[in-house]
């Protein structure tokens, strides 16, 4: 299994994954994630990394139906500028690919905001660690699990 899994199993959490067959020409992994789950996409959150000042790493999770709001996520942590890490920094910071980074079992603990819309659903979802792999979860676990916060970073 993924290190998201095992995070989650380790933590004793209850959680579920969903498998579905990832189709590498679709656009967007978290939309083809909502889609071929049946699931609204404002219930699949997609996990995206950041480079706070152009120094330090941080996670951002967002439904796949938004975008993340750069100028809200650098206010709530309190720096002067937020921008997209680039792949490499993030496959190589979390240990996982594009399309499949989650923010459970990463090589090592970011910083980490969620989005406050996640506390709107009993459970969401995020990539489970591999692109075809979604883990279904209570906002307050995946909150424990990462010592993560709630901001609205969402637009």
């Amino acid at each position: 299994m993924t290190p998201a899994v095992n995070t989650a199993k380790k933590a004793g959490i209850r959680f579920q994954t969903h498998a579905y067959e990832h189709d590498s020409a679709h656009p967007s992994y978290g939309m083809e994630a909502a889609e071929k789950l049946g699931i609204p996409p404002e219930r699949v959150f997609k996990t995206l990394v950041v480079r706070l000042d152009g120094r330090e790493l941080a996670v951002a999770v967002v439904p796949v139906s938004s975008q993340l709001d750069l100028k809200a996520f650098a206010k709530t942590v309190n720096v002067k500028k937020v921008a997209m890490a680039d792949a490499k920094q993030v496959e190589r910071s979390t240990g996982y690919v594009l399309g499949g980074v989650s923010p459970l079992g990463q090589k090592k603990r970011l910083l980490t905001l969620i989005d406050r819309s996640a506390i709107d659903f009993p459970t969401l979802f995020v990539s489970a660690g591999r692109r075809g792999l979604e883990i279904e979860l209570a906002a307050d676990d995946l909150l424990k699990l990462l010592n993560a916060r709630l901001a609205e970073i969402a637009k």
